[in-house]
């Protein structure tokens, strides 16, 4: 141990003589993140363990070369719950519980997102919220019967909406061009 460094890619636990050679390495590209009683690594979201040595056996993402320089020095070293209420915050956006269980009881669907956006962006426009939500229903109710779950639906009522949005904008745009 006295000549030696340690490997400062994430989850290496390899140590080496300062200076080289460098063995190979398998490491994680995002530090540890320890959120309550869990322990992942950020770039692996999905792998999560409760007890410290299975956290330490998680397999690396990613490999190369064993180093002894930090590549990002302004780079946390772990993450906490803190950290992650703030990735949170600035990807998504602050949401209500309501809008959190209204996209969980349609499956967590991508398509819910997008037709509440939708709502709000046709609000703004003038239309009520009461003849959206009536001509979406009425296209959930036409797609519930060919479609095997709720977020198929929702995205089945998302391609439908969009594309009569389209073919109306469309009509729109020739009706200019025959009165120039």
């Amino acid at each position: 141990l006295k000549n030696t460094v340690a490997c400062t890619h994430f989850g290496c636990r390899k140590r080496f003589p300062k200076g080289g050679p460098y063995p190979e390495c398998q490491y994680h590209r995002l530090p540890p993140v320890f959120h309550e009683t869990a322990k992942y690594w950020a770039c692996c979201p999905t792998k999560k363990a409760y007890d410290w040595d299975d956290f330490q056996n998680i397999p690396g993402c990613q490999t190369g070369k064993c180093t002894e320089i930090r590549q990002d020095e302004g780079q946390k070293l772990f993450l906490g719950g803190t950290d992650l209420r703030e990735q949170a915050s600035e990807t998504a956006g602050l949401k209500s519980i309501d809008d959190f269980n209204k996209a969980q009881s349609a499956g967590g669907a991508e398509a819910a997102p997008v037709l509440e956006r939708l709502q709000k962006v046709m609000a703004e426009l003038g239309v009520e919220k009461e003849l959206f939500n009536q001509v979406v229903d009425g296209m959930r109710h036409e797609f519930t019967p060919s479609c095997a779950n709720e977020a198929e639906v929702l995205r089945a009522v998302a391609n439908e909406l969009g594309g009569k949005l389209k073919s109306m904008m469309k009509g729109l745009a020739a009706e200019q061009l025959r009165i120039k």
